[in-house]
């Protein structure tokens, strides 16, 4: 798969060869496979960045679920708002919310535009010396986000459909690009949902971090944190240390079966 580390030998003259042996992975990314699985997306990467933007709306749930199988891979999750260009008056408190609310909760968070150049070069320094994988939305930007870094490259890049305002998918296929200043950056078809793979309830909680400085608190040890008596997350969850919409996210990963 993308990102794997594999052991060849040259076959012929024509820069071709033949895989002997794929060296162990470091991390796996995975998500749900539709049979209750899971299936990998990429391996040996240190990050998972996620993008959003304000057109395609922004689903805060997506992210969240992202947050979580960056978790479960053992990996860093960088969140990225792009299209910062279509910023008006009426986002800016929305947004500038958003992002004070997830870097509190200690994901690195950052609002950029690919059309505009702006906020590149901190998401470039945040690439180097990592492998990295670009994931979210069709129509967010990530092949705009490609092109700014290796604007040398024939790099496809498309635009939202008109009648539906989503995004297209200009990207086909998992795609790994050595960046220039050092790292590795793999670009992946943009996606309508993601899907976690089943996560087991001590897991999944663990997975907000937000959650941890409560965990073991609760009034019984199988807590799920939904309605029990005593429960040490929807306590902070009332007097604010814990957001009601990341709450949300949790409940609705537990009512959807992934937990």
């Amino acid at each position: 798969m993308c990102g794997d580390r594999v052991e060849w030998l040259p076959a012929g003259g024509d820069n071709s060869g033949v895989i002997e042996t794929i060296l162990p992975r470091r991390t796996v990314l995975h998500r749900a496979d539709g049979n209750h699985g899971q299936r990998p997306l990429v391996a040996n990467i240190d990050q998972v960045i996620i993008e959003a933007a304000l057109e395609p709306a922004l689903d805060y749930f997506l992210i969240d679920k992202y947050c979580i199988a960056a978790e479960l891979a053992h990996t860093e999750p960088l969140i990225l708002i792009n299209k910062a260009d279509l910023l008006q008056e009426q986002d800016r408190e929305r947004i500038g919310l958003l992002i004070i609310e997830y870097r509190h909760i200690g994901y690195t968070t950052l609002l950029i535009s690919a059309l505009m150049n702006t906020g590149i070069e901190a998401f470039a320094d945040s690439l180097s010396g990592k492998t990295s994988i670009l994931v979210g939305q069709s129509g967010v930007g990530k092949s705009s986000l490609v092109k700014c870094l290796l604007p040398d490259r024939d790099i496809v890049t498309g635009k939202l459909s008109a009648a539906s305002g989503l995004g297209k998918h200009t990207t086909t296929a998992t795609t790994l690009y050595h960046l220039p200043h050092g790292g590795q950056l793999i670009d992946s078809p943009g996606v309508r949902d993601f899907h976690l793979a089943r996560v087991p309830d001590e897991e999944l909680d663990y997975c907000f971090r937000e959650f941890r400085p409560y965990l073991g608190q609760c009034r019984f040890h199988n807590c799920r944190h939904l309605s029990e008596p005593g429960c040490a997350i929807t306590a902070a969850v009332a007097e604010g240390g814990i957001l009601e919409r990341r709450m949300a996210s949790y409940r609705k990963l537990i009512e959807s079966g992934r937990a």
